[in-house]
């Protein structure tokens, strides 16, 4: 199905690297998606979502219960909601998705950090085909036949169910992602490893060294931009 998520390594070192910039990020999606809708996770599916993803980067409880008061409070800022698309190094892939409250200033920082890094920014469209929205669901302590067991039994299809390291990882249809974790939680399981709505490439590329360091680069400047919630890219980085 194109690149597996081979990331994990990278989205537990991204947890290293910088907690307080994960933590903000979380604490932004949380407030816009609450404000969007009910600021009750039980009742607003997208906003369950996002508190699921932010507990698999161990976000502090305080962190969420602040954003839900914020947007409970209410609370006038806007935000929008931003793709980007461009290429990297050797004709990389990239999408890169932002909320902001000042497009201007976004879609200036990111053409900078493209042109600084060796990239360049494309039009809408010039590199999403290449990419399946696709939801990740890992759990550790289980194997892919025994989970494929579970799914069929809860009448699930999915697209693909691979072991990783000691994690279980399940590739599936979007709309499909609730109906996973009930599956899972329906035999015990409290923990999701990860837990992702994602970008995957349909197929990766492997760069030169050089290439490989400099699109690194390009990652963590767009990474490191304020209003950057996601990067997504077709690059083995293993």
């Amino acid at each position: 199905m194109g690149r597996k998520w081979n990331n994990i390594k990278e989205k537990k070192a991204a947890k290293d690297k910088n907690t307080s910039r994960i933590y903000s990020k979380f604490g932004l999606e949380i407030y816009v998606t609450a404000k969007r809708g009910e600021p009750d996770p039980e009742s607003n599916q997208a906003l369950k979502f996002v508190i699921e993803r932010a507990k698999t980067y161990n976000v502090p409880k305080a962190i969420i219960d602040r954003a839900l008061e914020k947007a409970k409070g209410g609370s006038e800022e806007s935000y929008d909601e931003l793709r980007y698309e461009g290429f990297g190094p050797n004709g990389s892939m990239i999408i890169v998705d932002a909320l902001t409250n000042n497009v201007n200033r976004t879609a200036a920082e990111v053409r900078s950090a493209f042109n600084k890094n060796g990239g360049n920014m494309g039009v809408s469209g010039s590199v999403s085909y290449m990419f399946d929205a696709t939801a990740v669901i890992g759990v550790e302590g289980k194997n892919a036949d025994e989970t494929l067991e579970l799914l069929m039994e809860a009448d699930i299809d999915v697209r693909d169910i691979l072991d990783e390291e000691d994690t279980v990882i399940v590739y599936a249809e979007p709309d499909q992602f609730h109906a996973v974790q009930e599956a899972f939680r329906s035999v015990g399981v409290t923990d999701f490893t990860v837990a992702e709505l994602t970008m995957l490439a349909q197929s990766d590329v492997t760069l030169p060294e050089d290439a490989q360091e400099q699109f690194e680069k390009l990652i963590d400047a767009l990474e490191d931009l304020e209003d950057v919630q996601q990067v997504y890219h077709n690059v083995d980085l293993g």
